[in-house]
């Protein structure tokens, strides 16, 4: 071999060399790259799925406020003090009424109506059928209101302050119920049954946290132990072919 072929060959195989540590090197450099971009798709996709808050609970939230308590009683010109169906009326509006609490009843006569003087005898037996309820008498306030007309009869209302669940009034349409290109919820979407929830709540407080218990019926729980040793020994029978 002569000697300017051999040093061709030197230099071509110094040149293979250097290509193959050069892709090497760009190997981990591509494997960096790969790890990147596969991160920055699974970070879009988190992105993408959290950026919906679509929850009926978070637009029509259950709230504990006070909230007033009102019942309109109406009185005929010519009645003579409470009557029967005032009187049961007025007596299932008080079963709400928290004794503990004690808040302040408040019973408005109309002042300037047709029926003032029948309203005024109706008032007076209702304060006492309060009090006759368990209501304390000194949280009791009768007062008058104004009638808006002096030849119509005005109802006596009777209130009271109480801590209440509520949420927000429902009717909202502020959107066409067609836009949908988002695939969210309706402004009024599960505002009804938020309002039932809230109603049905005897005590508010039970949304808070729960009570604490009540102590254990020992001897009821002794009776239940020993039904359950004294239980006779079950064995289950052995399942049968069914001839046909």
């Amino acid at each position: 071999m002569s000697q300017s072929a051999l040093k061709t060959r030197t230099i071509a195989t110094t040149t293979s060399a250097s290509r193959s540590r050069a892709g090497l090197r760009v190997l981990p450099v591509l494997a960096v790259a790969m790890t990147v971009l596969l991160a920055g798709c699974a970070q879009r996709d988190s992105i993408t799925v959290g950026a919906i808050p679509d929850d009926y609970r978070t637009n029509h939230p259950i709230v504990i406020a006070e909230k007033n308590q009102k019942i309109d009683l109406p009185v005929g010109a010519g009645d003579r003090g409470m009557t029967g169906s005032q009187r049961d009326t007025l007596l299932g509006f008080l079963d709400g009424y928290d004794k503990s609490a004690a808040s302040t009843l408040t019973i408005q006569i109309p002042s300037g109506s047709a029926n003032e003087v029948a309203a005024t005898a109706a008032g007076r037996d209702f304060a006492r059928l309060a009090v006759a309820s368990g209501i304390k008498r000194n949280r009791i306030v009768v007062t008058s209101y104004q009638a808006g007309s002096s030849e119509a009869s005005a109802p006596v209302r009777v209130s009271y302050i109480a801590v209440k669940a509520q949420t927000d009034k429902c009717g909202r349409w502020p959107e066409d119920l067609l836009e949908t290109s988002e695939n969210k919820h309706y402004a009024d979407f599960g505002c009804s049954y938020q309002n039932n929830l809230a109603a049905q709540m005897a005590n508010p407080a039970d949304l808070l946290g729960p009570r604490k218990q009540t102590p254990i019926d020992a001897e009821r729980r002794g009776n239940v132990i020993d039904g359950y040793r004294n239980a006779p020994f079950y064995s289950p029978t052995p399942a049968t072919e069914v001839q046909y």
